[in-house]
């Protein structure tokens, strides 16, 4: 494995029971990539995620993070990553600030180097009024916002980010994507799944799609040749689409 592939798995398999939702997918990821890992629902995307940090593991495969394996130096990867997960990991009696000096405080960063970066992390996420607001008060998109400062606020080399712009508002969504450039630009590696293909089309440097388990397509972007809306749709099963002639009816018509 070559020294600068921050991200790198081989032959990787995820089997619950009889159905198997992860399909021996190999792939790197360079140092400094934002990497976008995309595909429907049910794919295999989040799988794929959870074994790349270590929530599950696999059923068989190579995973290597910075180098190392989980299986032998599992803490040390976990202290130099940044994880955004599915369900978002947030402590409903906790307040959006204390989320962010309680991870400052475990990965070890001083009290007033943490309390620098919440301020800055509150601000540009739009989050400062709600600082005091528990996990449990709070909607979708602030919570989603509270994971992502969680997941940044040590300057990780690398981050996993499950569905990062999703309930998040517009502008929420650009500086969290200034965040992840800056980032990039200095050497962190961001692997990240979504939906939303206009903002990955502005954002990533290599896509990856996966489908029914398998990789169908790994390419840097600047070598996709049509629009990222039209390759995940001409790579995708798509259901044909059907007249339903009950929609649009009357309302006022005799049932």
């Amino acid at each position: 494995m070559n020294s600068h592939n921050v991200i790198f798995c081989q032959e990787l398999i995820k089997n619950f029971g009889a159905f198997r939702a992860v399909d021996q997918i190999s792939f790197y990821v360079k140092q400094g990539t934002i990497c976008a890992f995309l595909g429907p629902n049910g794919a295999g995307k989040s799988t794929t995620v959870k074994m790349l940090t270590g929530q599950i593991q696999p059923t068989s495969g190579i995973v290597k993070i910075l180098g190392c394996d989980f299986g032998k130096d599992g803490n040390s990867i976990r202290s130099r990553m940044g994880v955004l997960p599915e369900n978002l990991g947030l402590f409903d009696d906790l307040t959006i600030e204390e989320h962010l000096l309680f991870t400052g405080d475990i990965y070890g960063l001083s009290r007033s180097v943490t309390r620098e970066r919440t301020e800055e992390l509150l601000d540009l996420l739009d989050l400062s009024e709600d600082r005091h607001r528990f996990a449990r008060q709070c909607s979708h998109g602030m919570r989603k916002k509270t994971s992502f400062a969680m997941a940044v606020i040590h300057n990780p080399p690398v981050l996993f980010l499950d569905e990062p712009f999703e309930a998040v508002d517009p502008v929420a969504a650009q500086s969290m994507q200034s965040i992840l450039r800056q980032a990039a630009q200095r050497g962190t590696t961001i692997f990240l799944t979504s939906h939303i293909l206009s903002m990955i089309q502005q954002l990533a440097d290599q896509v990856m799609m996966i489908r029914s388990g398998k990789i169908v397509w790994n390419s840097r972007l600047s070598e996709v040749s049509e629009s990222l809306d039209e390759l995940f749709f001409r790579l995708q099963e798509s259901p044909k689409p059907k007249d339903m002639e009950w929609l649009g009816s009357d309302p006022f018509s005799e049932r």
